[in-house]
């Protein structure tokens, strides 16, 4: 395995930091220093990628966060963010046809606030620009290509190098790159839940990295998880009340018997697994525990042999998860 990957021609390593975990309310509490302690560790041992959004946390709190983190190593780190969940005042929310663990999510991408959302994160960050700027989820009231080319002007001007969306359909990732060049585009994707086969195939066809954001199913797949914290945004979805999760531990036990038989963790067979789905994949797991951090890590070292890979998709095919996914998408 590479230690680095390409997204859109951008150089990242083969595993990135996903940031969200550090701020209260995702899963549970947690103070400053410790966040800061985790972005540290995902630093040191390699994991200079890391993905945040204005959205995280209240008052951009996990934007600020990662500021605190880099301070000083900018050189050493390439930044990710997203905008257009959290809505400015005076502007329209416009609800989504998707709900994230079973909440509504509302959105703004009108090309008149795009700038002002990206200042924000310029200034909560403490840089000059962003590295990989992503539209959270497209807007439902704007077509996409009109928030895409906002973004482009953004890139002209040299607040941001690359960019991303998340979260989109095949359709609309063509038509945000028919307006300009797309970096990456995220989605939810792990052991826990496939890919759009469309959507890799597009990706593919343009030359577009494939960023799996809960690449650990929210965790799941790391099978330490029996109980959820109060706080914890888990909480909200199905498949992780006490019932569900308890026949779903019991049906994913089948992936630790090949852990074990590989001499790796559950939570890096399956990052590896996905790392070897196609070359311009780059998950982005999150973890607050420096020890977890690095072991999911080096996951990026591990090679799975095309048996193995035909052992894994073998077991795979037999599970069914209980409770729904994270994201409900109805479009």
């Amino acid at each position: 395995m590479t230690s680095t990957r390409n997204l859109g021609g951008l150089d990242v390593p083969a595993i990135g930091f996903g940031a969200m975990v550090l701020s209260p309310g995702m899963y549970g509490d947690i103070d400053d220093g410790r966040a800061v302690a985790a972005l540290d560790a995902a630093i040191g041992a390699g994991g200079t990628f890391i993905d945040t959004s204005d959205a995280y946390g209240d008052d951009g709190h996990n934007e600020k966060v990662v500021g605190r983190a880099i301070r000083g190593r900018r050189d050493e780190v390439t930044v990710a963010t997203k905008f257009g969940l959290r809505v400015p005042d005076g502007a329209q929310p416009h609800p989504l046809a998707v709900g994230f663990a079973f909440e509504q999510l509302l959105v703004n991408a009108e090309p008149k606030y795009i700038r002002g959302y990206a200042d924000s994160s310029l200034t909560n960050l403490g840089i000059d620009v962003i590295d990989l700027y992503y539209l959270h989820f497209p807007d439902p009231q704007v077509p996409i290509e009109d928030s895409v080319g906002a973004m482009g002007e953004l890139v002209a001007d040299g607040k941001v190098r690359y960019l991303g969306v998340s979260n989109v359909t095949p359709d609309e990732l063509r038509r945000a790159y028919a307006v300009h060049p797309i970096a990456a585009v995220q989605t939810e994707w792990s052991m826990w839940r496939p890919i759009d086969p469309e959507l890799l195939d597009v990706a593919r066809e343009l030359g577009v990295g494939v960023v799996p954001w809960s690449p650990l199913g929210a965790g799941f797949l790391t099978g330490t998880v029996e109980k959820l914290d109060d706080g914890d945004f888990r909480n909200n979805a199905p498949r992780f009340d006490a019932e569900s999760l308890k026949a779903n531990n019991a049906s994913y036990a089948a992936l630790q018997a090949l852990a074990a038989d590989l001499g790796i963790t559950r939570s890096q067979l399956a990052l590896a697994w996905l790392l070897h789905q196609d070359p311009a994949v780059v998950p982005i797991p999150g973890s607050r525990t420096p020890a977890h951090i690095v072991e999911n890590l080096a996951a990026a070292d591990i090679t799975l042999h095309p048996d193995t890979l035909e052992r894994i998709d073998a077991v795979l095919a037999r599970l069914m998860p209980v409770g729904g996914t994270l994201l409900q998408d109805e479009r």
